[in-house]
């Protein structure tokens, strides 16, 4: 076995025992054999927010993968480049207009993230700039723009509906139904599956187009296909988990210190410790009921992480 193969082996089973010890985290202690005897009440408990954890943190860290190398900006992050509060911005306009389908929320999410993502390209070529901090400071005023219009539409709705959507929009890990994490897996499967297929693509799409073009690669249509898949992954995580931040630019960071740049092995890698990262800070999240009475977002747990991380990246790219 070489040393990619050896490497996501290594992540698979740390993953495995990440899922296993956090199953047993919570504001009470849980002998961690009562987790391996398959307790009915624990696993109804806690089981399914810890693979809510998982799916999300999975997706949210391929598509900053993905991200960054279509954009050949290792800053760029669904949260911090805007399609994040695109998504937000289309769940929040399907749950004001009522939308119940279990399907819609996940649609209207990856709509916005889809409108997001092209406005922000579309204006970066306006502008004729194409660079990290254009880029970054378009997706800061995207997100802002978005934030004042879900502020809007939470001050035109019900008190009911606007603690909804408050709720929502924290990032929350929640206890999901069995239909959510189905429909989480579906979307995060098709997406999942046509980036590591496209893992080749995205090697040459981080170097040039001319370059990748010289190669034999359709650029455009690479691009499309991959910029869709990653949209829909970022649209269905939002849809369930609400806005979740930099867990698509700490992971990929340190695995592709780890791993190297090689998307082969960088995006299932990214897959596996986005699911690991994210259900340790779930479980970080569960553990402040101890200390404060309450639970805090898991998107305020991940900000503290990636928050000095992000300008820590700044520095090193500054000097």
């Amino acid at each position: 076995m070489n040393r990619g193969g050896l490497f996501l082996g290594t992540l698979a089973l740390a993953c495995a025992v990440v899922a296993v010890i956090t199953v047993g985290i919570g504001t009470t202690s849980v002998d961690l054999t009562i987790v391996f005897n398959g307790d009915p009440v624990l696993l109804a408990l806690r089981a399914p927010r810890v693979a809510l954890a998982a799916l999300a943190g999975a997706g949210l860290a391929a598509a900053g993968v993905t991200f960054q190398a279509i954009l050949r900006n290792p800053l760029a992050d669904p949260y911090i480049v805007g399609v994040s509060g695109g998504a937000a911005l289309g769940g929040v306009i399907a749950m004001v207009v009522g939308v119940t389908a279990p399907a819609a929320l996940p649609m209207f999410a990856f709509a916005g993230a889809v409108l997001s993502a092209l406005l922000l390209f579309g204006l970066a070529r306006l502008f004729g700039r194409t660079d990290a901090l254009t880029l970054l400071l378009i997706g800061v005023v995207f997100n802002s723009f978005a934030a004042a219009i879900v502020t809007f539409l939470k001050t035109v709705v019900s008190a009911t509906k606007a603690q909804e959507i408050l709720f929502w929009l924290m990032g929350v890990i929640d206890d999901p139904t069995g239909t959510t994490l189905v429909g989480l897996g579906v979307y995060l499967a098709i997406g999942g599956t046509v980036l590591i297929v496209s893992s080749s693509a995205l090697n040459l799409l981080s170097t040039s187009d001319d370059e990748a073009s010289a190669l034999g690669l359709p650029v455009d249509r690479a691009r499309l296909i991959v910029f869709l898949a990653a949209a829909l992954l970022v649209g269905s995580v939002v849809a369930v988990a609400g806005m979740i931040g930099f867990v698509g630019l700490v992971v990929p960071h340190v695995l592709r210190m780890l791993i190297g740049a090689n998307h082969r092995w960088l995006m299932p890698a990214s897959l596996l410790g986005g699911a690991i990262f994210l259900m340790i800070a779930d479980a970080l999240a569960r553990l402040t009921f101890l200390g404060f009475g309450t639970q805090v977002p898991v998107g305020v747990v991940t900000a503290f992480a990636g928050g000095p991380f992000f300008l820590l990246l700044l520095l090193r790219r500054d000097s």
